[in-house]
């Protein structure tokens, strides 16, 4: 890469971080530093202001870079990942949004304790939210270093690890500063861009074939080296039975996930209402649906511009897809227009990867504060909410220092791929303790205590021993082979056992569910009467 382009790129770069840490300042003088304040913003924003928000939130680097990377790679398959991401709104609409606001005040523990013990119960949902939301950061730091690396040349690992630490710095400032209020508007900020950005770079794909969509299929076909079968079902998951149980493993899990996303979860509690929310999620699925679409055309006009060949050999895993394919359309490296159309989405690229990470790494530390410290703590001190922000404040620094060392790790697989392994877990652990809680009658602690564990620990120790961290040339530890599960996904197995050990730990429960409290909860959860 050229000295110009790295320069109008970091320029870029540092407009976008100036930018949102302007916002985040000005919205640190205006706090008034209560719990309510710092996790929802007041309950002050809009249904389009937070469906924009969302959006944010949900279209991360797994998106931006990920998806298109693996339709480059893979063609018709690495589309099962925009197919996925999409139809999980729906879980989340009809099933979600309002009950969740409705119930909750916080954080996902809120819901479930509403009707059981809260110690046990807020210590098991604090755990897997906390997980969930270092598994997504993993894979937005790996995206932050393909990235940079791409615009540095691709030579120096050194600056791919600091620019990880880099990104893990800005996400503790701006949750530690800002809170919910100023994240909020750094997720509508980035929202904007990256739709924008999109947007042109699906035009120009577009008129490069002259709105010829068929040309556009044809030519990625003969620039991928499969021909026909690139636009097939099979590519990537149609092997042994291996890769047919991984293909619904994962589309089980992305479809199931979402509904289990703390810092997805954590939106719906921005908004005044009920009826708020779902109108919130209505936006951020008419705004999520057209993201998707055009990522199909990016992924597919990266194999027919840029070849398949040369987006693998500038990364393995797909993540620089896109990035070429913007200097390709901007008339290719060293040209103006193509360093000047590079740097945009480059820039665009690492402002979605700020934006997401301050989301999710505030939705961890409210777990941490709001539900593991506040049951944790000896009894008899009471709540303290301002002491509850100071440890979410710490704890997002801890977060931020867990997720940059393993960021550091996995820094060779596709973020996408990575984001499915964080939706497994959130599918496993916390959606049937969630659905449960709010639709079965005769559910109790120890129910939800197992279904959280029961999906959360298969989950984890799958992905330990799968060949994603060991036994294959892509592992994260490619070197060593102690691989026992052969699926790249856990979701198949560890979202049922999920599901089982939430029934079994009912069933084999002396105590017997509240059904005053129940009741209560059932009525709140339709009416939103006595909501916060």
């Amino acid at each position: 890469m050229s000295g110009d382009h790295q320069t109008l790129a970091l320029l870029l770069f540092s407009a976008f971080v100036a930018v949102t840490l302007g916002i985040t300042t000005w919205v640190s003088r205006h706090r008034h530093g209560s719990a309510e304040e710092f996790y929802t913003g007041g309950r002050l924003f809009s249904p389009m202001e937070n469906g924009f928000a969302i959006a944010g939130d949900y279209m991360s680097a797994a998106s931006f870079l990920g998806i298109s990377g693996l339709i480059a790679l893979f063609g018709y398959d690495g589309m099962l990942y925009s197919v996925g991401f999409l139809v999980a709104w729906l879980v989340v609409l009809l099933l979600v949004a309002e009950l969740v606001r409705n119930c909750g005040r916080f954080t996902l523990a809120d819901v479930v304790a509403a009707r059981m013990r809260e110690r046990p119960v807020r210590i098991a949902a604090g755990t897997s939210s906390v997980a969930v939301s270092v598994l997504y950061l993993v894979a937005q730091m790996v995206g932050a270093g393909s990235l940079v690396a791409l615009l540095l040349g691709g030579t120096s690992e050194a600056a791919r690890a600091w620019t990880v630490i880099g990104v893990g710095a800005l996400m503790v400032v701006y949750v530690t500063l800002g809170g919910m209020r100023a994240t909020t508007w750094i997720q509508i900020v980035k929202a904007v861009l990256l739709m924008a950005g999109t947007l042109a770079l699906t035009v120009l794909v577009l008129l490069r074939f002259h709105g010829d969509f068929d040309a556009l299929l044809t030519t990625a076909a003969e620039r991928s080296g499969h021909g026909k079968e690139f636009l097939a079902p099979g590519l990537a998951y149609g092997g042994g039975w291996t890769a047919r149980f991984d293909f619904m493993s994962l589309g089980l899990a992305l479809v199931l996930g979402t509904a289990g996303l703390p810092h997805i979860l954590s939106r719906f509690y921005t908004v005044p209402t009920a009826r708020a929310a779902r109108r919130s999620v209505v936006w951020a699925i008419g705004l999520i649906g057209g993201f998707y679409l055009m990522t199909i055309v990016l992924g597919f006009g990266a194999a027919a511009l840029v070849g398949t060949d040369e987006v693998r050999a500038s990364s393995a895993a797909g993540n620089t897809a896109v990035p070429l394919l913007a200097l390709d359309l901007g008339g290719g490296a060293g040209s103006t227009g193509g360093t000047v159309l590079f740097a945009v989405v480059a820039a665009v690229a690492f402002a979605t990867i700020l934006a997401v990470v301050a989301g999710i790494t505030l939705a961890s530390s409210a777990s941490v504060a709001h539900d593991l410290y506040a049951s944790l703590k000896r009894p008899g001190r009471g709540r303290k909410p301002r002491g509850e922000v100071a440890v979410a404040r710490l704890a997002a620094a801890g977060i931020g220092a867990v997720a940059i060392a393993l960021g550091l790790l996995a820094r060779d697989l596709n973020v996408a791929f990575l984001v499915g392994l964080a939706f497994a877990v959130a599918a496993s652990a916390n959606l049937p303790v969630l659905l449960y809680s709010l639709f079965w009658r005769n559910f109790t602690t120890r129910g939800a205590v197992w279904s959280v564990y029961g999906g959360l620990v298969p989950a984890v120790l799958l992905v330990v021993f799968s060949p994603v961290v060991s036994g294959s040339p892509e592992a994260i530890f490619p070197g060593v082979d102690f691989q026992v599960f052969p699926l790249q996904n856990p979701g198949l197995v560890s979202i049922p056992l999920g599901f089982l050990a939430g029934w079994l730990g009912t069933v084999l429960s002396r105590e017997r569910a509240d059904e005053a409290r129940h009741a209560e909860s059932e009525v709140r959860s339709l009416t939103g009467a006595g909501a916060v």
